[in-house]
């Protein structure tokens, strides 16, 4: 079963110092932080923030050509997370037919935030995500772990990239 999740902020992880997607579950407690490279949390910044840049990037590319190839984007589903690295599947819908394509998350959610796309995460990923050290050293998985759990929704606000 999937769960609909919203980004609650974008952050930086103060012990790796790489930018972090907080996923929450609007109706419960699930919350789900994937790191993503600085290239990526800036194009899901620049939406949040309803920045226009001059030129189309990336993400605002994919979403064009798809709209000319009348191609809707339905949403993006987290589906997978194996060896500390999350996986994606984008679902588009071109003339009644459905359309699968893998992707990073962090391209995903991109793309997802630009076509205004609902953002899915599989149940077993959040589960497995809890269970998984996400950081190289325990102890740094069990400090950011608490950091996590103790942060307060104010600190998840905007975050200059």
């Amino acid at each position: 079963m999937t769960i609909e999740m919203k980004i609650k902020g974008l952050m930086i992880d103060p012990i790796t110092q790489m930018p972090i997607i907080i996923l929450k579950d609007p109706n419960g407690d699930a919350v789900l932080p994937i790191w993503v490279g600085l290239f990526e949390a800036n194009a899901i910044a620049l939406q949040i923030e309803k920045i226009a840049t001059p030129r189309p990037m990336t993400h605002d590319l994919i979403k064009n050509v798809l709209g000319q190839l009348e191609t809707r984007i339905v949403k993006v589903v987290i589906t997978d997370l194996k060896e500390n690295t999350f996986y994606a599947v984008i679902h588009l819908i071109q003339k009644g037919h459905t359309v699968t394509v893998d992707s990073r998350p962090s391209d995903a959610i991109a793309v997802a935030l630009r076509a205004e796309a609902p953002i899915f995460v599989e149940e077993e990923v959040i589960s497995r995500a809890k269970s998984v050290d996400m950081a190289r050293d325990a102890g740094e998985s069990d400090r950011l772990r608490q950091w996590l759990e103790k942060l307060d929704p104010e600190d998840l606000g905007k975050y200059e990239m």
